[in-house]
């Protein structure tokens, strides 16, 4: 079975720094793009990061650009995004999601979401 195992999330200051982790198993690792989702509190699921495991080509949105950077190992499969300068619009559950085909066709498999709170 494939599961994505999503920890990290918390409380923190507005400026402050946390480090998402993501560990996936029963997919071939190498083969695959890892993202992170978000969903806040009476909005629509976004996007955030994604990374693509074989090449290490990235992509932020705009929002995060230069505050979040998405790494992989993957010795430990496992996909990390480090949020520094957090803002209190970065409020949200944080899923990861692994796409195993990268043919366009969307994210095929979901970890538990993670929350994260950022008081100002």
């Amino acid at each position: 079975d494939v599961q994505l195992q999503a920890s990290g999330g918390g409380l923190v200051q507005a400026g402050g720094s946390l480090r998402f982790s993501c560990a996936v198993s029963g997919l071939t690792f190498e083969n695959s793009a890892i993202a992170w989702f978000r969903q806040a509190p009476g909005k629509e699921r976004e996007g955030v990061s994604c990374i693509v495991s074989a090449t290490g080509d990235t992509t932020y949105i705009d929002s995060v650009k230069g505050r979040f950077t998405i790494s992989s190992d993957s010795a430990k499969n496992t996909v990390y995004l480090q949020m520094n300068s957090l803002k209190p619009e970065d409020t949200a559950v944080y899923y990861c999601a692994a796409d195993t085909d990268l043919q366009g066709s969307g994210y095929q498999y979901w970890g538990q979401g993670t929350e994260v709170t950022v008081s100002s």
